[in-house]
């Protein structure tokens, strides 16, 4: 009977230790999705000008696009109204609507000095979407920094492949850094990949999940690994079809319409690395073959061969297949 009372005694002590642990790892969340009331997007391309989009349509919250190029800035506010008119037109929005959502966003010049210092510090999270460059995205890290971006903002990159963990080194917070992989056309596709660096906070994790649901994605959440999930599996299967192309086991067109209707996929891997960027696909070769260490990983010389030739695809109207 009295082994019985310490094995109770015992066991309620245990699971109010175990409890009082539990909450010890509990931390408070310094900001939610709500508290998120102002959005930075770095790079006004096709992805930042989609990211842009989602947030003010969706989240609702005000956003402050920024760019080097003044063009860019430019394109980037024709291409926001210009989406605004069509959703209007289509029913999908009121125009009062595309009016309050033309009015949260704005545009500035990163070389704006004065600029950058009176809207940055009113940042409370920032998108980066420039190339995927560790040195450009650097430069923009800094940039923000000096112009006053708040200890306590979160700092996302929307990086395709380039580690967080690498990336976060180079801020004051590293804690604050994340990763937001949106997939492109970002108005359109439904997930955003959530990558968490070393030094990620909980804290940081949590407001940007909440955040991704504001803007009504889904979201998946990865290991800072090479090429995260997304891409460690996608950009394999497209590089096997490009050697499958200069192998000549079959033509782009063959090769496309095999998996397209073969495995039931919305696009063969060869115009889906033309609408992606055949650059883009390279340099994420690249960073697989490099940081993973296996000869599987090796990108095909033809791809290498059509981005020499500045063949990227698309965007250039020529990649494996012919866009004039």
């Amino acid at each position: 009977l009295k082994l019985s009372n310490w094995l109770l005694r015992l066991q309620a002590q245990n699971a109010m230790l175990a409890s009082r642990a539990r909450a010890s790892l509990v931390r408070p969340c310094v900001r939610s999705a709500s508290s998120v009331q102002r959005i930075g997007v770095v790079g006004c391309g096709q992805m930042g000008t989609g990211i842009a989009i989602v947030a003010a349509r969706h989240a609702e919250v005000e956003v402050l696009g920024l760019d080097a190029f003044p063009d860019s800035l430019e394109r980037s506010h024709k291409f926001c109204a210009d989406w605004a008119a069509k959703e209007a037109k289509k029913g999908r929005m009121s125009e009062q609507d595309a009016k309050s959502f033309m009015g949260r966003l704005k545009f500035l010049e990163l070389g704006n000095t004065t600029g950058m210092k009176e809207e940055v510090p009113q940042l409370d999270f920032v998108v980066e979407a420039v190339s995927e460059n560790i040195e450009t995205k650097y430069r923009c890290f800094q940039a923000l920094q000096e112009a006053g971006l708040p200890d306590e903002s979160i700092l996302a990159s929307n990086t395709s492949s380039i580690s967080i963990t690498k990336l976060a080194a180079g801020v004051r917070r590293p804690e604050r850094v994340i990763g937001m992989h949106f997939m492109n056309p970002v108005p359109v596709m439904p997930l955003v990949e959530v990558i968490r660096g070393l030094r990620t906070e909980e804290q940081t994790l949590s407001t940007t999940l909440a955040l991704c649901t504001a803007m009504k994605k889904e979201h998946s959440t990865s290991e800072d690994r090479p090429g995260f999930i997304a891409n460690r599996i996608l950009m394999p299967y497209i590089n096997e079809a490009v050697f499958a192309l200069q192998d000549g086991v079959g033509t782009a067109e063959d090769i496309d319409k095999t998996l397209r209707l073969g495995t039931n996929v919305p696009m063969g891997p060869l115009t889906l690395a033309d609408f992606i960027g055949l650059d883009t696909c390279l340099s994420i070769m690249q960073v697989l073959h490099r940081d993973l260490g296996d000869s599987k990983y090796r990108p095909a010389p033809l791809l290498v061969n059509y981005v020499e030739a500045g063949w990227l695809g698309k965007k250039t109207k020529r990649g494996f297949y012919n866009y004039n």
